[in-house]
């Protein structure tokens, strides 16, 4: 997985315009920042260069986490498209680009955030790279006032930088202006985890439909010490492994994800939890289903239904709860 050519382009051109040098140390301070950051809500960009920063080291991880959770979402609703996206907490538009790709009919897409630098940046990369859709900023916190609805609403990273109080509220707000389906991203944390949970639950009172990672509106069976999150491998370009300071030409984002929709939804059966065990003879699968988190073995003397079992990741749905081997 990796940034479409035209936004990677228009990336790197943005990096090269930083002065030699300043790269890695940008993207050092930026992180240690987001690891200290006690307070919830304050600013941890504070210029332009901040913002590219952020770019060259979280974007190409973000947009594939982001991209995975469509990919899943739309498996779900495949004779839905939507034509608007409202995006909140945008940063750089990383959503709007990975919702695009998923579906290519999206026509026009609202970005709510509240970072000058960040919605600038955000600007900038969509002209330069011809984004396909037509786009318009608005400055405004999600906690505020704002009013805008979309087919499509997505809110990535952003909740669990928010103070605990604020959540619910956000939530609500989010889904009073989702008219399809609203999808959300957080790190694939025991505290990102937490944060969706407590949206699952508040946004199945309201009504909504589960699409995704879950089987449906079943309890949710983590339990404590355990949390539901999924890995994308991203490729790295030279630029990100010089911000990165790192020598894999890949990543492993983890995330957690939750895909909530008004409109009628064909959740998977199963949900695969953890890397397939594959040993001798016989596929080890971790699932969550409609009856709860369970252990699955599939044997090679199951024939198509092993065959098929081989090709599962992480990730992935499952249509086959079946007990036996």
């Amino acid at each position: 997985m990796e940034l479409p050519p035209n936004l990677r382009t228009a990336v790197e051109r943005e990096l090269a315009a930083l002065p030699p040098g300043t790269l890695q140390r940008l993207s050092e301070g930026l992180s240690a920042r987001y690891r200290g950051e006690e307070r919830r809500g304050q600013s941890l960009l504070t210029d332009g260069q901040d913002s590219v920063a952020y770019a060259a080291t979280r974007m190409p991880a973000t947009y594939g986490a982001i991209a995975a959770a469509l990919r899943a979402a739309s498996a779900a609703l495949p004779d839905w498209t939507p034509v608007n996206a409202l995006d909140v907490g945008a940063g750089p538009g990383t959503a709007a680009w990975a919702a695009a790709a998923q579906w290519p009919g999206l026509r026009q897409v609202t970005h709510l955030e509240r970072e000058p630098a960040m919605a600038a940046l955000g600007e900038r990369l969509e002209q330069q790279a011809n984004a396909p859709f037509a786009h318009e900023w608005l400055r405004a916190d999600a906690t505020g006032p704002w009013q805008a609805t979309a087919d499509l609403v997505l809110c990535c990273y952003m909740l669990g930088e928010l103070a605990g109080e604020a959540r619910p509220a956000v939530v609500e707000h989010l889904w009073r202006g989702t008219s399809g389906l609203l999808v959300l991203v957080e790190p694939g944390t025991p505290a990102g985890f937490a944060v969706l949970r407590a949206a699952r639950e508040q946004l199945l009172a309201l009504g909504g439909q589960i699409v995704a990672p879950c089987p449906g509106a079943v309890p949710c069976p983590m339990e404590s010490g355990n949390w539901c999150h999924f890995s994308q491998r991203v490729t790295r370009s030279r630029l990100h492994r010089q911000a990165k300071g790192g020598e894999l030409g890949y990543e492993d984002e983890k995330f957690s994800y939750l895909a909530v929709s008004r409109l009628p939804a064909r959740p998977v059966a199963a949900r695969v939890l953890r890397h397939p065990q594959v040993r001798k003879g016989h596929l080890g699968l971790t699932l969550c289903t409609g009856e709860g988190a369970r252990e699955q073995t599939v044997t090679r003397s199951a024939g198509e239904r092993y065959r098929m079992a081989k090709d599962l990741k992480w990730g992935d749905g499952w249509a086959d709860t079946s007990k036996g081997k």
